[in-house]
C-alpha cells in the first residue's frame, strides 16, 4: 500500500484492530459515519484511520502459506468473543448522543 496515510511505522510501532466481519460495507459506515474514521483503503482488506489508532475490516479467509491450518472467519455467535474494541472518551453522554444521534443502533437507556 503506498498511500501517505496508510499504516506503516518509521520508528517504533502502532497498533491496529484487525476485525473480521460479515458485512463489510455496514461495518466500514459504523466506523466512518458514526465514530468519525477515514477510510485509507475500502476493501480487501479496508483500512480505516480512527482517531489515534487503526481499523482493519475483512469478511476472513484462508488458510494462507505462512499459516496453513489457520482460519479468518466472522462471528457465529454474537454471545461468544474473543476480542474487543475499548474506545476510551472524555464525556461518554456527549459521545452517546452524538453517536446515537447518527444511528448508533445503541439502545435508547444510559450507557454502561
Amino acid at each position: 500500500m503506498n498511500l501517505p496515510d496508510a499504516p506503516v511505522a518509521q520508528e517504533g510501532f502502532f497498533v491496529t484492530h484487525f476485525l473480521a466481519v460479515k458485512d463489510l460495507e455496514q461495518s466500514r459506515d459504523f466506523y466512518v459515519r458514526i465514530l468519525g474514521g477515514k477510510v485509507i483503503k475500502p476493501e480487501n482488506p479496508c483500512y480505516i484511520k480512527l482517531a489515534n489508532s487503526w481499523i482493519i475490516l475483512n469478511s476472513g479467509g484462508g488458510p494462507t502459506p505462512d499459516k496453513p491450518e489457520v482460519i479468518l472467519e466472522p462471528l457465529s455467535d454474537l454471545n461468544r468473543v474473543n476480542s474487543f474494541l475499548d474506545l476510551r472518551v472524555a464525556d461518554i453522554w456527549t459521545c452517546y448522543h452524538q453517536w446515537r444521534a447518527k444511528g448508533s443502533g445503541f439502545p435508547n437507556r444510559a450507557p454502561g
